[in-house]
């Protein structure tokens, strides 16, 4: 277990195009809702409502993040992909994590939107061209451009480190990996 609980597998990095890492990103992006889903298998209401760190937000909260991260992640590369280097909206994370939907929804309406949004996804970039990741968006948060291959570093980077908190949390109090 990382002992960073804020970010167990370390910030992201980013790193040099290559075919290899592609296929690596891909597969995270590919196979995301199956790793959270089995991350908080058989998980009760007092572990759903319990925070992976102090001040943090609940696995409840988390999972439905996840989803609504992702959701602006998708429309985020399907804008990279049909428009001339677009602006990106940002969001405020920990209000939307405030929100009736994310408090009162069970997680399974999260699981099974990120199931269907990561297929969409993976089909829309699994066949991109190499030319094609270095489209950019501007990104009005950060003030700068980030190139596709950027986004898909950093949200293959975002899959797993939730994951790792999830993880890092069973193995904390003890609960069945």
């Amino acid at each position: 277990m990382n002992n960073d609980l804020k970010y167990p597998i370390g910030k992201y990095e980013v790193q040099p195009f290559s075919n290899k890492q592609k296929e690596d990103w891909l597969l995270d992006i590919k196979f995301l809702p199956s790793e959270l889903e089995l991350s908080v298998q058989n998980f009760d209401e007092l572990q759903l409502q319990t925070p992976y760190r102090d001040d943090g937000w609940t696995v409840h909260q988390l999972v439905h993040h996840i989803a609504d991260s992702h959701i602006n992640a998708y429309i985020r590369f399907k804008l990279c992909l049909t428009e001339d280097s677009p602006t990106i909206k940002t969001y405020d994370q920990d209000a939307w994590a405030e929100l009736d939907d994310t408090k009162n929804l069970p997680i399974n309406i999260s699981l099974t939107l990120l199931h269907a949004l990561h297929q969409r996804w993976y089909v829309t970039i699994k066949d991109l061209p190499d030319e094609a990741w270095n489209r950019t968006v501007y990104h009005t948060e950060q003030k700068k451009q980030i190139t596709l291959w950027d986004l898909l570093g950093m949200y293959s980077w975002h899959c797993k480190h939730h994951v790792a908190h999830i993880n890092n949390l069973k193995e904390k109090m003890g609960w069945h990996l």
